[in-house]
């Protein structure tokens, strides 16, 4: 029986080669050209093909590392000073899975950085410490561990460390991969190295954090959240909430996506975040789709299954699954909850006419674990 996914039947490329086809084939490359059917089958396949792989950093094993590049390398000599999660099948672009970037970013105690603006889209988990702060656009936010914070593309940033004695740590996410796939990068540095920051910290919380929207101030016409940060704790309880009114879903457990409060939509045009809740114990059904996502252990310790393989976490690790890859996820706690925070490219994928979705039905849902 013929497989469906066959590329010897009629539709798909399949010719074979001769002498002569050879010295054709030579004579177009001479002119910077080729034959399409040679290679038809590779760039349209018949499902997505990620050459990013599922992957797994230890936040423990990864931490002192992270540590120890403090006193080896000077902030203003790296212009940030982080360290990247590259996948094993895309070393090649820098990115943690599919087109999207991700690494652990540390500041020293009383550190400031300088400002600079980019055409890639940033956006901030904090994993520990207490001090830390970044301008957006003139804008100051302070941002504790478990905080999420947007730097959208375009705007002027610069972080620090208020602490006295204790660094920082976050993690980066951002779509440089995607940016430089499509040559559009920009960068620059602030003419005056530093922004001068408004008088009031966290104003954007302060205008758009209430679940009300300001009345009578200019509309807010940019393409991302005029949200700049969300806090840990409403974070928690609105998941908490939602979790005492709802099943949630049967494959990420219960979800929220962190945002844009004028529309409703993504945080920002390229990138949107979600955080989620697993109750004690509860194992999800698999699924995929398109698109990829780095998840971030927020709280509590479990495993996830991707694409056939376990990967057990716990707070603080940092995992990936790649595009089409089935995955599901389970909570190892039988008394406490357990939360991801997670990045993607589903905007991408959504306004493209891309995003595709389904179901694993196999065995109750799950995936056999190789």
């Amino acid at each position: 029986m013929t497989s469906a996914y066959d590329d010897t039947q009629i539709g798909r490329a399949r010719v074979s080669d001769t002498p002569e086809l050879k010295e054709y084939y030579r004579e177009l490359e001479e002119l910077d050209a080729g034959a399409l059917w040679t290679v038809a089958n590779d760039i349209e396949p018949w499902y997505p093909q990620p050459r990013s792989m599922p992957a797994h950093w230890s936040y423990q094993r990864l931490r002192p590392l992270v540590h120890k590049a403090l006193p080896l390398v000077a902030a203003d000599d790296a212009g940030r000073r982080v360290v990247m999660l590259t996948n094993p099948g895309r070393r090649d672009v820098s990115a943690a899975v599919g087109l999207l970037y991700t690494g652990l970013q540390i500041m020293g105690p009383g550190e400031a950085m300088t400002a600079h603006r980019h055409q890639a889209a940033a956006l901030r988990f904090v994993l520990e410490g207490t001090g830390a702060w970044t301008i957006v656009d003139g804008q100051k936010l302070k941002v504790g561990p478990r905080d999420f914070a947007i730097t959208p593309n375009g705007t002027w940033h610069e972080h620090g460390n208020e602490s006295a004695d204790t660094p920082c740590v976050w993690q980066d996410g951002l779509d440089i991969p995607l940016v430089n796939a499509l040559d559009a990068p920009f960068y620059e540095v602030h003419p005056d190295l530093y922004q001068a920051p408004g008088e009031v910290v966290g104003s954007s919380l302060l205008t758009y954090g209430g679940n009300l929207l300001p009345y009578g101030l200019e509309k807010w016409s940019r393409p991302y959240s005029p949200l700049f940060a969300f806090p840990w704790e409403p974070t928690y309880q609105a998941l908490r909430n939602l979790a005492a009114s709802s099943e949630g879903s049967p494959y990420d457990g219960v979800i929220m996506e962190y945002a844009n409060p004028i529309t409703g939509g993504s945080v920002m045009p390229t990138m949107s975040a979600h955080i989620q809740l697993f109750r004690p114990g509860q194992h999800t059904a698999a699924h995929r789709h398109t698109g990829s996502v780095v998840y971030t252990v927020a709280k509590g310790r479990g495993h996830s299954v991707i694409a056939g393989r376990r990967f057990d976490w716990s707070e603080g690790d940092i995992f990936c699954v790649p595009s089409w890859a089935w995955h599901e996820h389970a909570n190892a706690d039988t008394s406490e909850d357990a939360c991801l925070f997670s990045f993607n490219d589903f905007p991408v994928m959504r306004s493209l006419a891309f995003w595709r979705e389904e179901a694993y039905t196999a065995d109750g849902g799950h995936q056999t674990v190789s």
